[in-house]
């Protein structure tokens, strides 16, 4: 099958079934004038991005932005959201794999964010498959078949959909435009918006977006334009778009303000993301002698640094007349094992009541089989109301708050282990297609995929980096568990029936990332290189 390109345009990739159906000549020129109107303010931001991190490694601390103070201190909010956003207690999440699109729009959840982004596996099929999928949910022509015959429909009732595409600092590295790669975020934006932004409208929800990965409020101010000039395409009003920004890193968080302000036509808040996050002050303040943080099981909402941040997300939201979304819990259903089940139930139940009493207006779960339980916690707070925006708070965070990393111990072996092992099976299953994976009855995606090898590179460098018998994390020991590791990850992934074909090199591109002298930004930059 061969498609008609606009000019300047080229797709490096097969064109398999129906992907003609969104790949069209139309929308590729929609596509290729994003990239043209916006690609060098792109690259501008991501270098701008790496001159920060040269300064905060040379000792710089992030504070409040003097030439925004105006900003923070004036009168204004966001505008009103439509009627289908104001209900949002509990959000589903998960990749755009057609069977689970079907699920978590049949969830029960309020809202359901699609994702082409951390919890999917970028390979060329699933990106466009997903754009084929989320076409046929949206007009509700979705449906699915198993091995064993088992159809998947949608339910008369389904969640409201959001829609996350790709950060910043990814390419699309099929699709060049003028001989430059396309954002992989304006790509998957592009497809989507072009396709179905009406049909949504007149189904009375969309088009709705969540945004990941943010460092500050002039990236915002990039999402903001190419909405104005993506509803002005198609002819749609300007703030028809909605956007919620998950607050991931932790420069996010001394310019949430001033996110919201730079999207305020078009905000539908903000979201506590809670693992990108710890991931981002690790990989911030990686060559910070004085900084080094416990391992990750350790590291709850609860600590100061997360607990400040989570607080001062929800004053700033309805400070500003937007809804604050808490993040997730990586629990999940455990089959088999009622005890364990009854634990990891209980762990669910405490973080959403947390957040609930917090003034979140919802939060996020990672299982159709939590939905219930999650919408038990918001109710008890909410009761009838479909939020809580009104709820103020008077608390004061800055910088000592939000600095304030602790705990630094325990590090133990099993945490090493457990980094070694969660890293090296996710790499595994994402360079096979997979971006959702269960390990260890935690939903692990590629935010908690990052956590494990930066807390290994920054172990490894710090002389805080001790274990709680007071050995040393270093090179060797790294080295030597990697194997150890990977025998146990094959071997589970044989029992469940898997090929280990991917494993090795997974075990290889963990080990670079965990030990090279320069720290690699994200991991799906060279995974993503790796994988066809």
């Amino acid at each position: 099958m061969t498609l008609k390109l606009p000019a300047g345009m080229q797709i490096n990739a097969p064109i398999e079934a129906r992907f003609d159906e969104i790949l069209t000549p139309e929308a590729l020129e929609f596509v290729a004038k994003l990239h043209r109107a916006f690609e060098p303010r792109r690259q501008e931001l991501l270098q701008a991005r790496v001159e920060r991190q040269a300064r905060i490694d040379a000792g710089e601390l992030p504070d409040f932005l003097p030439e925004t103070k105006h900003i923070r201190e004036g009168d204004w909010k966001v505008a009103p959201l439509p009627k289908a956003l104001e209900n949002r207690r509990v959000e589903i999440t998960g990749p755009v794999e057609r069977k689970m699109i079907i699920n978590a729009f049949n969830s029960g959840a309020d809202s359901y964010m699609t994702d082409f982004e951390d919890s999917n596996s970028p390979n060329w099929f699933n990106q466009i498959q997903g754009q084929v999928n989320l076409y046929d949910a949206i007009r509700r022509r979705i449906s699915f078949t198993n091995e064993k015959g088992k159809e998947y429909k949608l339910n008369d009732r389904i969640a409201t959909l959001q829609i996350r595409p790709r950060g910043w600092h990814l390419d699309e590295k099929h699709v060049l435009v003028d001989g430059a790669r396309v954002s992989g975020g304006i790509f998957d934006f592009a497809l989507v918006f072009f396709h179905n932004a009406k049909e949504q409208i007149a189904r009375g929800a969309g088009p709705f977006y969540y945004l990941p990965k943010m460092e500050s409020h002039l990236e915002a101010r990039l999402w903001n334009d190419i909405f104005v000039m993506a509803q002005e395409h198609i002819g749609l009003p300007k703030g028809t778009i909605k956007a919620t920004v998950l607050v991931e890193t932790i420069l996010a968080t001394f310019e949430m303000e001033e996110i919201l302000y730079e999207l305020r036509d078009h905000s539908a808040g903000l979201n506590a993301g809670r693992w990108d996050y710890i991931f981002s002050c690790i990989k911030k303040f990686k060559r910070n002698r004085d900084f080094c943080l416990a391992q990750r099981s350790v590291i709850t909402m609860e600590v100061p640094f997360m607990r400040a941040y989570a607080l001062a997300l929800v004053k700033a939201c309805h400070k500003r007349g937007a809804p604050a979304m808490g993040g997730m819990s990586a629990l999940i259903p455990i089959k088999n094992d009622p005890v364990a089940n009854d634990k990891a139930m209980a762990g669910i139940r405490h973080d959403k009541a947390r957040d609930a009493k917090d003034g979140f207006d919802g939060g996020w779960v990672a299982h159709p089989g939590l939905v219930g339980l999650a919408q038990e916690e918001f109710q008890k707070v909410l009761g009838d109301r479909p939020n809580q925006w009104d709820k103020q708070r008077d608390d004061s965070f800055g910088p000592k708050d939000w600095l304030n990393f602790q705990p630094e111990q325990p590090i133990t072996e099993a945490g090493v282990r457990n980094n070694i092992n969660v890293g090296i099976h996710y790499l595994g299953a994402w360079l096979a297609g997979n971006g959702c994976v269960p390990i260890h009855n935690l939903m692990e995606d590629a935010a908690t995929a990052e956590i494990s090898r930066s807390q290994i590179w920054q172990w490894v460098v710090s002389p805080k980096g001790k274990l709680d018998d007071g050995r040393k994390v270093d090179a060797a020991m790294v080295r030597a568990i990697i194997p150890q590791e990977l025998a146990k990850v094959k071997a589970t992934v044989t029992a469940a029936g898997e090929d280990t074909a991917t494993y090795d090199q997974a075990a290889k591109i963990f080990e670079e990332m965990s030990l090279s002298d320069n720290f690699p930004e994200f991991l799906t930059l060279p995974l993503y290189e790796a994988m066809a």
